[in-house]
């Protein structure tokens, strides 16, 4: 799935509520700290780490691909 952004980043644990892949941002949270989610096909630990367009996360089988509104 496509997820546009209109700024210059956005957190990783809010994009992953923003593509409804969990219901809150604390949610997010907890699954980043689990390990659970790739950032560009790594596995990323940082809760609140910058995501920009161009990049690909993926969770749960699902991939965004972030691009610029």
């Amino acid at each position: 799935m496509e997820i546009p952004i209109t700024s210059e980043y956005i957190e990783l644990c809010k994009l992953l509520k923003l593509a409804n892949l969990v219901m809150s941002g604390g949610e997010g949270k907890e699954v980043v700290a689990q390990e659970m989610v790739t950032v560009d096909g790594q596995l990323e630990t940082r809760k609140r780490c910058k995501i920009r367009a161009g990049q690909t996360v993926g969770f749960a089988g699902e991939t965004i691909d972030v691009i610029q509104a």
